[in-house]
């Protein structure tokens, strides 16, 4: 069956939402809906989408919310009158980490979904777990311990992951669970991610998790792309046969169940296409498609990631994960806590909380800044791992010192933040040849010329509104293409058409000479600061 100017859908189930972006073969989005799980679902109680617990370090939400949010949302979308007769594909977005443990009357629930009922109406009996476990939840510091033991170490561990044992991880979570509630282990048939649970809910059937959001699990060989039968064993007793196999991001996890087609419009042909999380989902919606496409998203936290063709996992910091649009290639990822509100906490002491004189001392002091070297952990730093908090300062003369010049102290703040992400972005692969900044502070020319001089790249803006639910529209796209063509075709190939985005600065050479020589004060100074 051919579709007649074909559309592709991408959702994003992340924590606070369910979104869905349609956009057709040309690129161009067509169509948006959301929906709010706190405003649209009060009777599930979430703030900001969970549910956290007194003891302040364990934090879920209710499953059954995402089937109650999926029913909300087609409806939405049928009432906005979208063709989904013209949907060729889907694919999705979630958020990472978080899993969903159903029980064994799931299977047979999915595969007989009744048009006539609400999923919600059919499907609130197949948890074995009611409140999954997210990414927010820190509670599993002993499963961490445990599985870094029994693999050698930390760094043993993200050499076999591409973590060391986080305790939001999945696997880790797994273990927790199988401790404290080994009768939900045992009644559960299937494990699955937030990606995967909603692509079982439009297959109608359990579905494999991806590799690439498969890697956030501290499970999976990220070299073989196969689960490692060691962390599976030390994780939970027959865990391989509840998570069932993996697959590539491109793969095809089914045709659309049939409750789609007589409740929404779908043909029976549209494909499902595995859903991934959502960080490798923004990494396809920017578009970082080969080694060296790297993207720095300035918001409350600043996260560095991009594509890669070699992986070099760190014991302390930072992770590397399967792309999602690359069968061989890796996305790497770091993310220092320290960062917008850094920022702002500067100009407020330092530029009269004007951004105005703030980009002034940005533009009258000199890169490099004299050998004036500022450290802020405002919060207990993760890149690198920087427990005690304060500002850190150091002059020229490599002396510390207790304060700098108004000015000073800016540019200090400023090139600190972005001379780390090189630093620890690179010690696991991260090698921009360009640089896409994105979030609200990317408007900022200054910082965004610091950058420039800091990577000695050219770095690029651009406008990305759901960037994880576009970047799932656009692996719809790409994995239909690979059906198509019966064979992996590059992720390049198939966004060749889209928009480029806008150069925002060239690197100064000198300026970036300058950096390079500050990277080894810089790095000894954090870790006396990690030493204490």
């Amino acid at each position: 069956m051919k579709h007649d100017n074909p559309l592709f859908l991408g959702l994003d189930s992340s924590t606070q939402s369910l979104k869905a972006v349609v956009i057709d073969r040309d690129l161009r989005v067509v169509g948006e809906s959301a929906v709010n799980f706190d405003a649209d679902l009060p009777g599930f109680k979430t703030r900001g989408g969970v549910h956290i617990q007194p003891d302040g370090v364990t934090v879920t939400s209710p499953a059954l919310m995402w089937v109650a949010a999926a029913d909300l949302l087609f409806d939405r979308m049928k009432k906005d009158g979208v063709e989904f007769g013209r949907i060729a594909a889907v694919s999705g977005s979630g958020q990472q980490h978080g899993s969903v443990w159903l029980n064994k009357t799931a299977r047979e629930a999915l595969r007989g979904m009744k048009h006539e009922l609400t999923l919600r109406e059919q499907l609130k009996d197949i948890f074995s777990v009611q409140d999954s476990p997210i990414w927010m939840d820190s509670s599993t510091g002993r499963e961490c311990k445990a599985l870094e033991t029994a693999l050698g170490g930390a760094q043993a561990v993200a050499d076999l992951t591409g973590s060391r044992a986080y305790e939001r991880f999945t696997g880790n979570q797994i273990a927790k669970i199988r401790r404290i509630n080994p009768n939900a282990y045992d009644a559960t048939a299937h494990i699955g991610l937030v990606s995967s649970f909603m692509a079982s809910l439009l297959v109608g059937d359990f579905v494999s998790i991806d590799t690439s959001d498969g890697s956030g699990m501290n499970l999976m060989n990220i070299r073989s792309r196969q689960w490692d039968a060691k962390a599976l064993n030390q994780t939970a007793p027959g865990l391989d046969s509840k998570l069932g196999p993996l697959a590539p991001g491109h793969a095809v996890a089914g045709k659309i169940h049939g409750y789609f087609g007589r409740r929404y419009g779908f043909k029976p042909d549209c494909a499902v296409i595995v859903f991934s999380g959502d960080n490798p989902c923004s990494l396809a919606g920017l578009r970082l498609q080969k080694a060296g496409d790297v993207a720095v998203s300035l918001g409350t936290s600043d996260t560095m990631f991009g594509s890669s063709s070699e992986a070099h996992p760190s014991g302390a910091e930072g992770h590397v994960f399967a792309s999602p649009i690359d069968p061989n290639g890796f996305m790497i990822m770091v993310v220092r806590k320290n960062g917008s509100l850094t920022r702002e906490k500067v100009r407020d002491a330092c530029a009269g909380k004007s951004w105005d004189a703030f980009n002034a001392a940005l533009k009258n002091t000199s890169p490099g800044n004299s050998g004036n070297i500022g450290i802020h952990v405002d919060v207990p730093e993760i890149t690198p791992p920087l427990m005690k908090t304060g500002v850190f300062r150091r002059d020229g003369q490599n002396r510390n010192v207790k304060t700098f010049a108004p000015e000073t102290e800016i540019r200090a703040a400023v090139e600190g933040q972005f001379m780390c992400l090189r630093i620890h972005g690179g010690k696991i692969g991260l090698k921009p040849s360009g640089v896409l900044a994105t979030g609200g502070a990317s408007a900022n020319s200054e910082l965004i010329k610091v950058i420039s001089n800091v990577f000695g790249t050219p770095v690029f803006t651009g406008k990305v509104a759901n960037s994880a639910a576009l970047g799932a529209a656009y692996r719809a796209l790409h994995g239909m293409a690979c059906t198509e063509k019966k064979q992996f075709v590059p992720f390049a190939d198939v966004l060749a058409g889209a928009t480029p985005f806008e150069k925002a600065a060239d690197p100064d050479r000198a300026a970036h000479a300058t950096y390079t020589a500050l990277l080894q004060r810089y790095e000894q100074f954090e870790n006396e600061i990690a030493a204490g």
